[in-house]
């Protein structure tokens, strides 16, 4: 699964209210001088618990039955020492459920030997997992249980009455969340099993409606905790970036009400892998968990979109980058304002040293470059970045805006090339826009140059990246705006690999029928699903029908004058059979929509209609689509394997000829990048023929 006061909750069982941090993700875990750190901030926060869960200490999960070593014991129990000094609950969890067999007396054995090493650490407080692992049971199990949940029962009941029935003990179910359950949750009979026959002082962990929740309303608690007999403790994945490297998540605690708390045994967040990135993840969760319940005073602005009277995000949030910017103006090590203090001081005697030595501060001379003095970092400049780095299900407002002015300058682009109504308007978006780049510009410098390095080191590869793809942004704006080239990181035959992102789980994503639409923008309309095909001979009157839509233009007519003919026609009219494939289908919900059509030999139908062919360019293609595809990428898609099928047969170059009516298609070829214009002596004047070598 992956602010000074104190949290004084009550949970929904009545007793302390669980709240605090679960090191629950898949990746490299967190050091042990990183928890003492996060036990320190829990403290000053008012949070109380931290759950020690992650994935990849493979003594937790894959190697449970391995017995700590006396240098790794040594470790846990100064760590726990460190939680007991900070007030902090320390929850020791393992996860056996990878290989355990349930019915095995030894297995039970194992486990209970295992716990009890911790329990001489100093650990009084436990959890059992089994989340992430498959429900078949083995034939031994099959023999001794009626059900998966009865096995998992009956082994953590043994174990929790094993350890003395510890006041904290949780249980995390393999369906931990809504979207797991079947048929649903109040009908899950292996929530109900669980409900009825684990012991009720062991608390169970529930993610709420999915593994990353959007949101988590009252009425989806009580409908658990019904099932489930007890209030459940909330592992919240919403901060959680173990699923995806690119994503980084610094937005505020939110879309849960405050209602909660008092329904509730706890919350736990489960945050981004990089430790010091968790700032604002922790640091709002623990206003949420002070906000009081007693129908005090709205904490709302007008206007915000939350209705919660005990919690405004957006206050939390902003309380929360005040907070952070003072740590990144201080050192990276624990004690930072201490230690800078410190620093400082011999930094002054250092220079009082130099002076003594007859040095001075280097000052340029005239003519020479100036110092480069990185300006300080801002509490502006957390908020942008927690706006590009927002949450899950949503882009914080600067990025939401960012995006709805490329849409919109994407979309309106020929008012920058041409003299309309809105050119002045497109102009204008057009410097909003660069400004914006700007911005982030400015941000990832003075974030490079901010003194907390281990924060930095942290952040870096996300405000690269973020700085790479708003450059690349930036650039063909100011192309559709006419200002220089078009950049050769967006239309070159040989780009930068920076221009082009993902890797190889990137280009797996966009072969995906749907790729893009789960984006967060969801201003433009969302992309259509499209599937691109081997051409048969089935499809021969639907690309017949295409071609002859296209023919009669955008007025749907047939034109008063004659057109002169085009090599390809006879090839889009099924009067001539393509090579061997080297011919595409594009399908949509409705339909066959567009066609790739080649010949590798493009000279006998040429010879046809008197037309010369250029030896550097054999082969011919024509692509056509219909108008309803107005996103140019799947079409792109489909005529790059077109021609990686005309490379493989050995052609050395392709051409194309269009009718300089045909605006669509000289746009798609233009933009490809790859086309150039070429002269062919003896076209008719309406007819342009563009070509490539491969």
């Amino acid at each position: 699964m992956s602010t000074p006061g104190s949290a004084k909750g009550q949970s929904g069982s009545g007793g302390r209210f669980i709240s605090g941090v679960v090191e629950g993700f898949y990746g490299r875990p967190w050091t042990m001088e990183q928890r003492t750190e996060l036990f320190k901030r829990e403290q000053e926060w008012g949070l109380n618990t931290y759950l020690y869960a992650p994935k990849d200490d493979y003594k937790h999960r894959m190697y449970w039955r391995d017995l700590y070593s006396p240098e790794e014991a040594e470790k846990l129990i100064a760590l726990i020492s460190a939680a007991k000094q900070h007030n902090v609950e320390f929850i020791y969890a393992i996860s056996p459920g990878l290989d355990i067999t349930f019915s095995n007396p030894k297995e039970v054995a194992a486990l209970k030997r295992k716990l009890d090493q911790v329990k001489t650490f100093g650990c009084r407080s436990f959890s059992l997992l089994f989340d992430d692992i498959e429900t078949e049971m083995c034939p031994a199990d099959k023999d001794a249980f009626s059900s998966f949940a009865h096995a998992q029962v009956a082994v953590t009941n043994k174990v929790y009455q094993h350890l003395g029935e510890p006041e904290t003990f949780l249980f995390c179910p393999t369906d931990y969340c809504a979207a797991f359950c079947t048929p649903n949750v109040s009908r899950s009979s292996y929530l109900h099993t669980v409900g009825e026959k684990l012991l009720p002082g062991i608390d169970i962990l529930w993610t709420g409606p999915k593994v990353v929740s959007h949101k988590i309303s009252v009425e989806s608690i009580e409908e658990v905790s019904s099932v489930l007999k007890r209030a459940p403790v909330i592992w919240d994945n919403i901060h959680a970036n173990d699923y995806d490297p690119q994503r980084l998540f610094l937005g505020p605690y939110k879309d849960r009400p405050t209602e909660l708390i008092p329904k509730l045994k706890g919350v736990l967040t489960n945050p981004n892998c990089e430790f010091y990135l968790n700032f604002v993840a922790i640091h709002t969760l623990a206003t949420w968990c002070k906000a009081s319940t007693d129908g005090g005073s709205r904490d709302v602005e007008m206007g915000e979109e939350e209705q919660d009277p005990c919690y405004s995000p957006h206050k939390a949030l902003t309380l929360a980058l005040s907070d952070w910017l003072q740590e990144f103006m201080s050192t990276d090590q624990p004690g930072g304002a201490c230690r800078q203090a410190r620093l400082k001081k011999e930094s002054s005697d250092e220079e009082s040293m130099q002076t003594d030595m007859g040095e001075s501060p280097y000052v340029p001379g005239p003519g020479e470059n100036p110092l480069y003095t990185a300006e300080p970092l801002t509490l502006d400049d957390l908020k942008l970045l927690s706006d590009l780095f927002y949450l899950p299900y949503e882009y914080g407002t600067t990025a939401q805006t960012m995006l709805q002015e490329l849409d919109w300058l994407r979309n309106n682009n020929h008012a920058a090339a041409a003299q309309t109504d809105k050119t002045a308007e497109w102009c204008s978006r057009a410097q909003q826009f660069d400004n914006m780049c700007e911005a982030v510009v400015q941000m990832f410098n003075r974030l490079s140059n901010a003194p907390n390095r281990s924060v930095l080191y942290d952040l870096y590869n996300y405000i690269c990246d973020i700085k790479s793809g708003v450059g690349l942004a930036r650039a063909y704006v100011k192309t559709l705006g006419g200002q220089g080239q078009p950049s050769a990181q967006l239309m070159n035959e040989d780009p930068e690999p920076w221009s082009f992102r993902g890797g190889l789980s990137g280009e797996f994503q966009r072969m995906l029928p749907g790729h893009g639409n789960r984006d967060l923008f969801r201003q433009p309309p969302m992309t259509a699903v499209y599937c691109i095909r081997p051409y048969c001979s089935e499809d021969k009157a639907a690309v017949q029908r295409i071609f002859e839509e296209m023919q009669r233009g955008e007025e749907g007519r047939t034109p008063l004058v004659a057109q002169p003919p085009l090599i390809s026609d006879g090839l889009s009219a099924g009067e001539i059979s393509p090579s061997p494939q080297c011919a595409l289908v594009m399908e949509d919900e409705t339909g066959v929509c567009g066609f790739a059509l080649a010949l590798t030999d493009a000279k006998p139908a040429a010879a046809k209609i008197q037309r010369a062919v250029s030896e550097d360019f054999p082969s011919l293609v024509v692509v056509q689509v219909l108008p309803r595809v107005t996103d140019a990428s799947p079409t792109k898609r489909m005529m790059g394997q077109l021609l990686s099928s005309i490379r493989s047969s050995g052609s050395r170059g392709v051409f194309c000829e269009l009718r300089q009516s045909d605006r669509r298609m000289l746009g798609f070829f233009s933009k490809l990048g790859s086309f150039k214009a070429v002269h062919v002596a003896g076209l008719p004047e309406d007819v342009i023929v563009m070509a490539t070598s491969l």
